[in-house]
Parts: C-alpha cells; structure tokens; sequence
C-alpha cells in the first residue's frame, strides 16, 4: 500500500482501526519483530568486538599497551557515534532508511572479516608481517650516559590492518545506529505516542538481550577457547542480520528519501554568507542603507524564509530553528558518554588487575572467569527492569500525573552514572594499596597479569550503577532525541544524538591520552608499559566524576531552559509539564 510521498504501508489502512482495539502492535507485530531482531543480531555483534578488544591488543601477539588498547577501543566507539550523522543524511537525501540499513550491514559485515584474520596465525602475518623479536629493555635501569634508550610508547603491531577493520565496522555501526532507530519506531508511529514509548522500550530490552548473548557466550569463547573463534561468531551475526532484515522488506512500513536537514542547514549557512557578502557590496548611503539595516535585524534562519526572498519555505525554516533548540540539550549529554564508556575500557582493564576466579573445566586447562562477563551485570539489570518499568511503574506513575518528563530521567541517569565513576575511583585507590604489598600472577587469554589480591566482585557496584544510568539516560535520551523532532528531522536529530555521543567517547581517548604523558603520568608508568600498578588510574575516575557532576549541573539549567521555551510554544504552563 502506497501511503502520502510515496509511503509504502502494507496493508495499513486495512489493519488501522482493529490495531486500535487490539494493541499498540497488533499487526506490525512481524515488522517490529524484524527490527528488534536484526538490532539483536547486531548487538551482540558489536559486543563481541568491543568486549575483549582489549585484551586481544593488549596480548604478546600485538603488544599494544593498556592505555594504547584503550584508546584504540574508544576511537572505534566514537566512529561509530560521530558517523552517524553522515548514516542519517545518506538516509533521509539519497537511499531512505531501510536500503541505508542494507548497504551499511554490507559494510559491517565486510569489516567484521579482517578481524578473524588477525586473530588467525597464517592471514596475520600475510597482513601484518612476520613478528620480529624486539630486544628487552630495563627502562627501571641507569645508563652509564645519563639518557633513557627507551621509546615514549610501546610498539603496537597490525595497527594499520587493526584500524582498517574498525574503521569498516564503524561506519557500517554509524548507519545502522542512525537509521534502525527511527525506521522501528516508524512501524508504530501511526499508533501515538504510548506506542513509541514502549517500543523505545522493548526496543531498548533487545539491545541488551544481545549485549548478554555476547558477553556470556562469545566473550567466554574469546578468553577460554580462541579469539579466531570468537570473532568468527559475531560475523556471523552480522550475516545473519543482514538477511532477516533483507526478508523483512514486505512487511515494513518504508519512507523514500525526501531531504536531509543537514543539507539544509548547509544551504542556511551558504545563503546567510552569500547575503552578507551582497549587503557589504552595496554602496553606503540611501536607500541600500536601509534594506541593509531591517535586513541585519532579521535573525539568520528567519532571512532564509521565501516571504523573506530566502529558499526555504516557512515550515522548513520553523524545524530547523527546533533543532538549534534540541542540540545544546544533546552536547550536554557529552560527558555522560566520556564515563559510560569506560565501561568497555578502563572499567576492564581494571578488572585484569583484581583477582579473577577460575572456572571448573573438562579440558585439561583450567577455564577463567571472562573479565567482560561484569558487563553483564549491566545488560541483566535493564533486561530485569524494563519490563518491570513498562509494565508497573510507568502506568502507576501516569495515572497519578507523576511520570517524568525525559530531560528529568535523563538528569537522573546523569547522577548515576556519576556515582559509577566515583565508586571506580575508590576500588582503584585500594587496589593501589594492595599491590604495594603483595601482587598475585594470573594468566588471561595466554597474558600474565600482576593483579592484587582483591576479588573481581567489589567492581560488581559500578556496573550496576551504570545500569541503573541506562534506564534513566540512556532510553530517556531516545526517547527524547525522537519525540522532540519534527517527523521531516527525526533521522537528523537520532544522528546528532548518536554524534555527541562519539564526541564523549573520543572525549575520553583525548583524556586518557593527556593523562598518559609523562609530565602526567596518570596511565603510564613509562617504564614497564603495560602494568597499570604504577599508573594511577583512580585519578582518571575521580576527574570523570567530576566532569559529570559539574555537567550535571549545567544540565539541569539547560533543560529547564529548555522545558520553558517548549511550554511556551505549546502555549502550555511549564509548572504542568511532567
């Protein structure tokens, strides 16, 4: 069924009104199911990548650095956020969402390749090069001449073809992230706005299903069996996804490209430059004068509008000054994201220097509790609260007029996710005393670890408290990023979302790098590269927390800020507004 411009709905009008009475997703069950689906499948791809990159990196057979392994980590993490404006505009001017979608899990899937090559013996060397023995040096030790032989940074091989993979992944992730989003909940939208929340939700639910999925099984296989194996599983995945989503094209509800709001900014900009450039060519004096003085008191989106000989209409021109509104409320959320990732890094490479326990094993040797298996703490948290959320708490709380608004819950992930950096702090800063005594050897993945003889589980609180950030922050900003836009913007307004969110992540590979040079020292000992028991890691979290707090802050008056301007243009009384 062919909808307005070019709309297809299959069979939407036919189903509209029993969908009515028998449930928000009565007959886009299929759809729906497709995407949720297919964001599993990806999910769990993404988390096998990025759960033990660190340790693949960190490992004697590319030698990189914990520091180094971490930024390389968080630079992924932030392509796959800042590419997804790029992923929206290719959408909304030239593809539409659903073949954007197909082209970039093409892409995912191609780069998802090199990384069972490189964990696999024979393709390693034929990309990388034959391993080349490198001579020890005690950079501890004086030289007889006064001056270090030591280089600043340890070697990092593969990092060309390591890069590549990334980069391939993390566009095909930008795409996906930016389009699967508001192509879901497009499949319910004609159902109101209960119908998004919960598909928000659900949707929301099938990420972490899969980040579980990932964590449990594949990052197991990864520490235990072999990374070959391990990244030979979430390609599969992708493969996979790729087909439910290609089989799913006769049941989703599908919109052709119609323009990107980018594009019409950068038209915005180019005319605002063009007519400053024709006023200051006029001669001074009359009446030039005086069509450039009214013309310098228009504001720049307003002169862009056709009753002002601009080329943009005046419905056009109304959408973008709301995305001048929404985007200070998304750049706040930045440092959430800087501390949100530590999750898949630091939080990690902390938890290769508490004592891991061993895992009963039928082979003859003994199994490790995966270090990435404490992310699950998070994934299980939503997976257990969701529901409960969606299907008692939010109802109670709107029967009552209590439900928050979205900057509200965000504001509250906020302060949560802030606890977490600071409670991550407070078990480095003991760990740091216990290795001073006494360090224990462990082997990880075939890398000896000198770890203090602290359980794993004390990390257990700042994982949960990162969950417990998700389900406020995190679906809230969704929510938000969707809801707040005007329908022509929303692929827009999901990529700026997902764009500030790359920005806290390259944000913290920025710090992590500031903090490792040696007039810092926080993240590198300089002298044993690799060992984080002479760094100091717990003033890496104390800044973060920090960060978030004094964000949290400007946070609130943004969206104060924000909730007023709203509520005067619904012509609504801001003190109703929940």
């Amino acid at each position: 069924m062919e909808g307005a411009a070019g709309e297809r709905a299959p069979l939407l009008g036919a189903r509209r009104a029993a969908a009515s009475a028998a449930g928000a997703f009565a007959g886009r069950r299929a759809a729906c199911g497709a995407v949720l689906l297919t964001e599993l499948l990806e999910r769990a791809a993404f988390y096998g990548i990025t759960s033990n990159l660190v340790l693949f990196l960190n490992g004697p057979v590319f030698g990189w650095e914990g520091a180094q392994a971490s930024q390389a980590l968080l630079i992924f993490m932030g392509l796959t956020y800042l590419g997804s404006p790029f992923g929206g505009w290719l959408a909304d001017a030239l593809l539409g969402r659903a073949r954007a979608i197909l082209l970039s899990l093409a892409l995912y899937l191609l780069g998802m390749l090199a990384f069972p090559l490189l964990a696999a013996p024979g393709p390693r060397a034929a990309l990388c090069g034959p391993l080349r023995p490198v001579r020890v040096l005690n950079c501890s030790a004086p030289y007889p001449n006064g001056t270090a032989a030591c280089p600043d940074e340890a070697p990092r091989r593969c990092a060309l073809a390591t890069f590549a993979g990334l980069a391939l992944v993390g566009l095909g992730v930008a795409t996906v992230k930016a389009n699967i989003t508001p192509f879901g909940a497009d499949q319910v939208k004609d159902r109101g706005p209960e119908a998004t929340r919960r598909f928000f939700n659900w949707f929301y639910w099938s990420i972490n299903l899969g980040a579980i999925l990932s964590l449990g099984g594949i990052a197991y296989v990864q520490q235990n069996v072999g990374f070959f194996a391990g990244y030979l599983i979430p390609t599969v995945c992708v493969a996979v996804a790729f087909v439910v989503f290609l089989c799913g094209q006769s049941v989703f509800i599908s919109k052709p490209p119609d323009g990107s709001a980018f594009t019409d900014v950068f038209r915005i900009l180019a005319y605002s430059c063009c007519s400053q450039k024709r006023h200051g060519a006029r001669p001074s004096g009359g009446e030039g004068i005086g069509v450039f003085q009214q013309s310098s008191k228009q504001s720049v989106f307003g002169s862009c509008k056709m009753t002002h000989r601009g080329p943009l209409t005046e419905d056009k021109v109304e959408e973008l000054k709301a995305l001048g509104k929404i985007a200070p409320v998304l750049l706040a959320l930045t440092p959430y994201w800087t501390v949100y990732f530590q999750m898949q890094t630091t939080y990690v490479l902390q938890s290769l220097h508490l004592k891991i326990p061993e895992i009963s094993s039928v082979t003859t040797t003994p199994h490790t509790f995966p270090a990435a298996w404490l992310t699950m703490f998070d994934a299980v948290l939503i997976l257990l609260l969701i529901p409960l959320k969606d299907k008692l708490v939010d109802p109670i709380l709107r029967r009552h007029g209590l439900l928050p608004s979205s900057l509200k819950r965000i504001a509250v992930g906020m302060f949560f996710v802030m606890c977490s950096a600071f409670a991550a702090g407070i078990l480095e800063s003991k760990r740091l005393d216990l290795v001073k005594e006494k360090t224990i050897n462990q082997t990880i993945g075939h890398v000896v670890y000198q770890a203090a003889d602290l359980p794993i589980w004390w990390q257990v609180p700042q994982y949960v408290l990162i969950g417990i950030s998700e389900i406020f922050a995190s679906i809230a900003g969704l929510e938000f990023a969707y809801s707040a836009a005007p329908k022509s913007m929303q692929s827009a307004i999901m990529g700026l979302f997902f764009f500030f969110s790359g920005v806290g992540s390259f944000v913290g590979s920025g710090l992590l790098a500031l903090v490792s040079l040696k007039a810092i020292g926080w993240m590198s000992s300089h002298t044993d590269f690799g060992n984080i028991n002479s760094c100091y890691l717990n003033y890496y979290f104390f800044l973060l927390a920090a960060i978030q707090g004094a964000t949290l802050l400007l946070f609130l008056i943004v969206s104060v800020r924000y909730d007023r301007q709203r509520a005067r243009g619904d012509g609504v009384p801001t003190s109703t507004r929940t």
